[in-house]
């Protein structure tokens, strides 16, 4: 049995990260960090080699109860593995998601569709049209009363956004755009004019689909 103790102190998976970075580490040692120990008969090393074989096997689409059968890894440790790999996964996914035109838009605002009152959403976007974080900045009836470009533009400017699209539901499944929706959006472009941050279109979505400014000429 490989104990960590055994080991030079330079080669120990946290001493190792400490002192020569994390991408000095292996596979194994990774999720030794992970797990924290071993158990009496089993070092974490050992435990940390099962774990990561199986990790690669499923392309680490685990369930929690697929990590419990390990011997060694109890519900705890389970929990913060499948806690870790979604952290991942949600990361990755933020930092690939480029917005090309309303369609990649609608897949990342799809829960809106179900909505019962009106939501209104902003993505903050890079230099690139890659989706920095997606913000919802209130809830209720779209009219130039409630929608001041102060709180639309808020967090934009904390994101550093180059550019911003607008979105918001209509339950009633109609996705023609209100005379408020028209001179509000009209409103916001001009703001995001002078701020220096380019509002690339306002969609309106529904269970029907969805309606987009930009590709109907009205930004």
């Amino acid at each position: 049995m490989k104990k960590i103790q055994n080991l030079p102190k330079f080669d120990r998976p946290r001493e190792k990260l400490e002192q020569r970075g994390v991408k000095s580490l292996y596979d194994e040692e990774l999720v030794a960090i992970l797990i924290g120990s071993g158990i009496k008969g089993k070092s974490v090393l050992e435990i940390s080699k099962t774990l990561t074989k199986i990790l690669k096997e499923k392309r680490g689409d685990v369930k929690l109860s697929e990590l419990e059968k390990i011997e060694g890894i109890g519900r705890s440790k389970a929990c913060q593995i499948i806690a870790a790999i979604e952290l991942t996964k949600r990361l990755i996914s933020e930092e690939e998601e480029k917005i090309n035109n309303a369609k990649d838009v609608e897949k990342i605002v799809s829960d809106l569709k179900d909505k019962k009152q009106e939501y209104f959403v902003i993505l903050t976007l890079d230099g690139a049209n890659n989706l920095i974080q997606k913000h919802t900045v209130f809830v209720g009836t779209l009219n130039q009363s409630i929608v001041h470009p102060r709180e639309i533009f808020a967090n934009a400017v904390a994101d550093r956004a180059a550019s911003i699209i607008f979105v918001h539901n209509h339950p009633s499944g109609n996705l023609n755009p209100s005379d408020d929706d028209i001179k509000t959006t009209s409103r916001l472009v001009k703001a995001g004019n002078i701020m220096g941050i380019k509002v690339l279109d306002h969609i309106i979505i529904s269970k029907k689909g969805y309606f987009s400014f930009n590709d109907n000429g009205l930004i």
